[in-house]
């Protein structure tokens, strides 16, 4: 018998430096399933294009949608605005297509208290957790694009947000890129399984 499916909203969180949007990024090339681009009133950082990294908008714009409610979801971090559009995810889940979404704990749990069913049913939530700290600051500095403050910053708030992994249906304890997107490829492949996403 054959089946089709509804799509998948996978949201996947972690401090900055854990490898979340490398991850959605890799697993969206050429496969089942697109990367949800999110808007930002953050600056572009060196080699980010707009409409491929983010969707850069002014502050007085990004703050106009959302009055009109054009936002999923949206929060301010780092002392910049991020949101997802509605328009981006609610089509590709209704053809079956699996949206993945790299979003902070604020935004998780935004989407996590959603009342409209189709993003209910579709929601999936995965957590990337750092090896460690150091391991961690070490990604950070390595990046290049940080002053010594920002990087504290970041820092300090993955320690406030690696305390809300329990909230996350799965998690990922972060190691080579190869042992990150096998794992993340199972949770993955485990959700399109199941009986209640399945049409006849």
């Amino acid at each position: 018998m054959a089946f089709r499916r509804t799509g998948i909203l996978c949201i996947v969180s972690g401090p900055s430096g854990s490898g979340k949007t490398t991850l959605c990024r890799a697993q969206a090339h050429g496969n089942e399933c697109v990367y949800s681009i999110s808007c930002t009133t953050r600056p572009p950082r060196t080699g980010e294009v707009n409409g491929r990294d983010y969707h850069f908008l002014y502050e007085e714009e990004f703050l106009d949608r959302v009055k009109r409610k054009q936002f999923l979801e949206y929060a301010k971090v780092h002392d910049n605005y991020y949101g997802t559009l509605k328009s981006t995810v609610v089509g590709h889940l209704q053809e079956g297509t699996d949206v993945l979404m790299d979003l902070d704990v604020q935004g998780a749990a935004t989407i996590r208290k959603c009342r409209d069913k189709a993003i209910k049913d579709a929601y999936v939530d995965v957590f990337v957790m750092p090896p460690s700290l150091k391991e961690l600051h070490d990604r950070l500095n390595g990046r290049g694009t940080e002053d010594e403050a920002t990087l504290n910053k970041r820092l300090d708030n993955a320690r406030e947000e690696i305390k809300h992994w329990r909230d996350y249906q799965y998690l990922i304890t972060s190691g080579t890129p190869t042992q990150d997107r096998a794992a993340f490829e199972a949770i993955l492949e485990a959700e399109r399984r199941r009986s209640s996403r399945l049409v006849s």
